[in-house]
């Protein structure tokens, strides 16, 4: 009963809060229309930078009579980790103009736009190299404007405190990895199999709808999304100055749980993100992926039915989001199912050519796409779950995010166990990588999408832009370590072996899960009633 008038309570306070910023009121599956706005935003953003990110590897140390660079492993590593990590770092300076130049709405479009012109350039790299560094460049820019901004207009969809935000995190998170799903998916098979520039290329396309779709729907966010004004203080004289330090201990202590939070993803990103660098060396070199008889067939069906059914699933929350909105936002729905038609004639393109081939060979840029697929079928769940009185708190959602990456890395570790130290290539199952995507996955849902809720719970309104910036500034941290440390496999592989080398992101993340499980209590109570 307790749980029907919490729920009761949730709803009224979301729907007062919308009327208050004249948020388009209309509701699909229990949250705003504006919620899926985001959704679909989000989706080509990523589309973009997975599509993009599933080849860089790849590209930098194929051959080149593939039309790769042929770079060492370490140096294409190293580039990585610049890459990604300003990719994260670039969004606290995004954040910080969006609070005072120029709010999250204009902060999105003018970062699609900066990003598209990227993917443009990197296209180019046939003509001359300097067009791939300065698509690059422009990558890292746009996305410091578009990631934090986003991110926080999600949480400004609903109030301030709401339980709802972890849930709707969870959605917007499908949103997230429907993209990336799509971008490794068709950008990678593209890039590996038809030529490079052309995957750099397609990923630009979908950014550009994304900025497109978002801008012409700019009117459903009602108040939401511009440039904060300064308020006048509303402290009456009456304020016992008790209150007033015990609200600035409070705002402290909750500065201190997202610090702590931010911290402990440092860790995760460190050894999740091995995902686009050795774990894509891994599937490359030592994977077993040129598959005949039976296996192969097999594994045509299933990239059959992982290409449609999320495209399907796409496709659904479209037509639904199209019945409540498209009278008042035609042309952000038109431009949105024009981009899903073309992906459709992608996927129904790449099926025809794989089920005419005589040989399988499996894309190594193929198995980035479990961790998203896994994304998009478990979060409907994890959503669920966490609306539940089963509902962990945040630092018990984290330790165990953190133990479950590691538990992935144990199962690489265990597969490479008989690969010689020192060899360069090998055939593992390829059961291995897939156990370990989908460990990672169930480990990324307790982290990221509810990192993202908490911090714009805990941070005070005025400081969310800042508070995600520093939240993306410790993901840049650790997804610059991924790379360098990634950049140490042809080391340890030598002189110990690849299992020792997995061993290392295995125990790693454990002891910082445990340490997580620790100091739980503490952070509970500096989170003052925040669940």
């Amino acid at each position: 009963m307790a749980a029907v008038v919490n729920s009761l309570e949730n709803e009224q306070a979301l729907d007062q809060h919308l009327a208050e910023n004249n948020v388009e009121q209309t509701k699909l599956y229990n949250h705003p229309a504006g919620l899926f706005v985001l959704f679909m935003t989000e989706m080509w953003e990523r589309f973009s930078y997975y599509g993009m990110r599933s080849l860089l590897t790849l590209f930098l140390i194929s051959e080149l009579s593939k039309g790769g660079w042929e770079w060492d492993r370490k140096d294409a590593l190293d580039l990585y980790a610049w890459y990604t990590g300003l990719v994260y770092l670039t969004p606290i300076i995004g954040g910080f103009i969006a609070d005072r130049l120029t709010g999250y709405r204009k902060a999105i479009v003018l970062g699609g736009i900066i990003m598209t012109l990227g993917h443009a350039s990197m296209a180019l790299e046939g003509f001359n190299p300097n067009f791939f560094y300065v698509g690059l460049v422009l990558m890292i820019l746009g996305n410091g404007l578009f990631k934090p901004n986003i991110s926080s207009m999600v949480g400004q969809l609903y109030p301030a405190i709401s339980d709802k935000k972890d849930s709707a995190y969870a959605i917007f998170y499908m949103g997230i990895n429907s993209g990336a799903f799509l971008g490794m998916l068709m950008c990678g098979y593209i890039g590996e199999k038809v030529g490079w520039h052309w995957g750099f290329g397609l990923a630009g396309i979908f950014m550009f709808f994304g900025s497109l779709q978002f801008y012409f729907a700019q009117r459903i966010f009602g108040k939401l999304g511009f440039k904060a004004e300064k308020k006048a203080k509303e402290v009456k004289e009456t304020t016992s100055s008790a209150n007033e330090i015990q609200d600035k201990k409070v705002v402290t202590q909750r500065l201190y749980v997202i610090g702590v939070f931010s911290v402990l993803t440092i860790f995760f990103w460190m050894v999740f993100e091995q995902a686009g660098g050795s774990m894509t060396i891994f599937a490359k070199d030592y994977t077993l992926r040129n598959l005949t008889g039976n296996s192969a067939t097999i594994f045509k069906y299933v990239d059959a039915a992982l290409t449609i059914f999320p495209l399907l699933a796409v496709s659904v929350v479209l037509f639904a989001l199209a019945k409540k909105i498209m009278k008042k936002y035609p042309l952000s729905i038109l431009l949105t199912t024009l981009s899903i038609l073309i992906i459709w004639g992608l996927a129904i393109w790449k099926l025809n050519k794989e089920f005419s081939a005589e040989g399988t060979e499996v894309p190594a840029s193929w198995f980035g796409i479990l961790n998203s697929f896994f994304i998009v079928s478990l979060a409907p769940f994890a959503s669920k779950i966490w609306e539940t009185k089963f509902n962990p708190s945040g630092p018990v959602k984290f330790g165990m995010g953190l133990i479950f990456v590691g538990l992935g890395f144990a199962g690489l570790a265990y597969g490479g166990r008989d690969i010689a130290a020192g060899a360069t290539v090998a055939q593992v199952s390829m059961f291995w990588l897939i156990f370990a995507y989908f460990f990672h996955t169930v480990g990324e849902l307790c982290i990221s999408p509810v990192g993202l809720s908490y911090v714009s719970k805990l941070a005070p309104a005025k400081l969310v832009g800042l508070m995600f910036g520093v939240w993306f500034t410790c993901s840049a941290i650790g997804n610059w370590l991924a790379g360098t440390s990634g950049g140490l496999i042809d080391q340890i592989s030598n002189e110990y072996s690849i299992s020792v080398f997995f061993l290392i992101f295995t125990i790693l993340p454990i002891v910082v899960g445990l340490f997580a499980f620790a100091i739980s209590p503490i952070l509970r109570k500096w989170m003052h009633g925040v669940h």
